[in-house]
């Protein structure tokens, strides 16, 4: 019988092999390696694509994702750099969306996840706000926060 820790690994495991397969073109999402070139497959760095056509188009953007040894019956954790600006993302780089928190479900993947945010990106959702400040410049004034979020894409350059 396995541990849920087994399990969990079990899980990454198979989620790893699945994304080499077949992922979205521009994303990138990798378990970190270790300084001994082990893989940490609980701690994942990605990298999310701005949609071609909107303020985040330029940017990748990179993203901390953190899993728990009870994954898949909990969410990850999924983190940018703090400071990040965005309606959905707490001032530490938070990310603050449903299906990473009171809508997870097990069978919800990396991949959906990554797709989601990147999708949050773009579509934020005004009325679960994380960060107030940007959340009311959304609100009240979509073309300097349009730029505010094109500023932020030149700091997020394709580097890899």
């Amino acid at each position: 019988m396995m541990s849920f820790g087994g399990a969990a690994c079990g899980r990454l495991a198979e989620e790893r092999k699945s994304w080499r397969k077949n992922h979205p073109h521009g994303f990138i999402a990798r378990p970190v390696s270790g300084s001994d070139g082990s893989l940490n497959l609980f701690h994942w760095q990605c990298f999310i694509p701005g949609k071609d056509g909107t303020d985040w188009e330029g940017g990748h953007y990179p993203l901390s994702i953190q899993f728990s040894e009870d994954y898949p019956d909990n969410s990850p954790v999924c983190k940018f750099a703090q400071g990040f600006l965005h309606p959905n993302v707490y001032p530490s780089g938070l990310v603050c969306l449903s299906i990473i928190g009171e809508d997870w479900k097990p069978s919800i993947t990396v991949k959906q996840i990554l797709v989601g945010i990147q999708d949050m990106l773009d579509n934020p959702n005004p009325s679960s706000p994380a960060n107030h400040d940007i959340n009311n410049l959304y609100l009240k004034d979509k073309c300097e926060y349009g730029r505010k979020m094109q500023l932020q894409a030149q700091k997020y350059p394709f580097t890899i």
